[in-house]
């Protein structure tokens, strides 16, 4: 006989909409490949009237989330935000409910209490949407790489901020028209500070850092930096040099000490990874057994999103079929890491991009700033054209590897000499 599962959808948005079409669409083939029939049980919003393309019996909609949790088997929480969707997550988790939810605010901010509360109850929560939209990066780590030691973690994984700078290198058009377009055609919000400011992407990497290392870091201690302040001139520089700069969350251990940062970083552009272009995610994870695995795919919209989430509930129904409600633990194992590296502590190799004066000697002033500090050269090229105002040349240095605040210092006293005429740009370099 036929085991039927209902479910809860709370939020009838874009992804909430998503959901429902997909399960009752694909209901069938669900059923012929789990031997479970998952209905959808009741969708609760405060507007159930507006037509979301979606056909469902009147009796399934209701404005009541908290009666609508207490019906059914599993609850999708698909509001967003992290007001109202905690306390839904809250509510859902105390009845004894398994949650389902794509929110990467809400884990990124609160997910040690809700794993928390959601150990107490004997539930889990499952939230493989809230990383990189259709791509099964959460089950990869939490499942597929279990017997592996993860020794990094490189994602690109918001696309309005792949789809600028892919257009910026393209058309070699600056970043505010590209990101009125990108506004336009519905990639970016009308305000957008949450993705190109990192913030979108960070709340990804500390959900990412929490399964590869088995503890809850949180958002307080990730270094964040956003796109804003990439030039086309860095861009085609990068080119030169045979790097593309991406958005990159960074994830790795080294002797005991975890980094987690998210900034735009200069990476070789001959890698699978340099090549995720437009609105596209990519998440590199090395593990000590199985090495390089990639994870592609698109990282948001309403199908993919669906996709991710309906797996979870798939998921979720099989563990209520078969008695096995905390399969999978919640963040904590063995915590083993203090805190974080400090983002001065860090050691990576640099790009600087800087103008000077055209003058004999500037070269030998920077060399001596940067060696004082520890710094040493890998690579320094000067343009030949000069900007016509100023007489201006630019300049740019790749570094070997050094400390950043040993790096800081030395762009510090670089930019106190009277022949470098403005702020010297960094950028990050990963050699993937």
């Amino acid at each position: 006989m036929t085991k039927e599962i209902k479910v809860g959808i709370i939020g009838f948005g874009t992804v909430g909409a998503g959901v429902a079409e997909n399960l009752i669409n694909n209901g069938e083939v669900i059923e012929k490949r789990t031997g479970l029939k998952i209905i959808v049980s009741k969708i609760a919003d405060l507007d159930i009237t507006t037509d979301r393309g979606v056909t469902v019996a009147a009796d399934v909609l209701t404005t009541d989330a908290y009666k609508a949790m207490e019906e059914v088997d599993i609850v999708a929480e698909l509001v967003g935000g992290t007001t109202i969707a905690k306390d839904f997550t809250l509510a859902a988790l105390k009845l004894g409910k398994p949650v389902v939810t794509a929110n990467k605010a809400l884990l990124a901010e609160y997910g040690e209490e809700l794993f928390s509360v959601a150990e107490e109850n004997g539930v889990n929560i499952y939230y493989e949407a809230s990383v990189a939209g259709g791509i099964p990066i959460i089950k990869g780590l939490r499942e597929g790489l279990v017997s592996n030691r993860i020794e990094r973690v490189y994602g690109i994984m918001n696309g309005t901020c792949n789809y600028i700078l892919t257009r910026m290198e393209n058309e070699g058009l600056d970043f505010e028209p590209i990101l009125k377009d990108a506004q336009e055609l519905g990639y970016a919000e009308a305000e957008p500070s949450l993705d190109v400011d990192g913030f979108d992407t960070a709340h990804k990497t500390a959900i990412l850092a929490s399964l590869a290392y088995g503890e809850w870091f949180g958002m307080d201690p990730i270094y964040v930096e956003g796109i804003r302040d990439v030039s086309v001139m860095d861009i085609e520089f990068a080119k030169e040099l045979g790097y593309k700069i991406k958005l990159l969350a960074i994830i790795k251990e080294a002797n005991g000490e975890v980094e987690v940062r998210v900034h735009p970083t200069l990476i070789p552009s001959n890698t699978m990874l340099g090549n995720i272009s437009d609105v596209f995610n990519g998440v590199m994870v090395t593990g000590d057994t199985v090495d390089d695995t990639l994870f592609y795919g698109r990282g948001a919209g309403r199908e993919a999103t669906a996709s991710a989430v309906v797996a979870d509930i798939v998921d979720v129904a099989l563990n209520l079929q078969y008695g096995s409600h905390r399969r999978v633990p919640a963040f904590k194992l063995n915590p083993q890491y203090n805190k974080l590296k400090n983002i001065d502590d860090i050691e990576t190799r640099y790009y600087l991009r800087l103008q000077v004066a055209d003058k004999v000697g500037v070269v030998a002033q920077l060399s001596k700033a940067l060696g004082e500090n520890n710094i040493s050269i890998s690579s320094i090229v000067q343009k030949e054209t000069k900007d016509e105002e100023s007489g201006n040349v630019s300049l740019k240095i790749i570094t070997h590897k050094a400390i950043e605040k040993e790096l800081k210092a030395a762009v510090s006293k670089i930019e106190s000499l009277a022949d470098v005429c403005d702020k010297v740009k960094i950028f990050r370099i990963e050699d993937i």
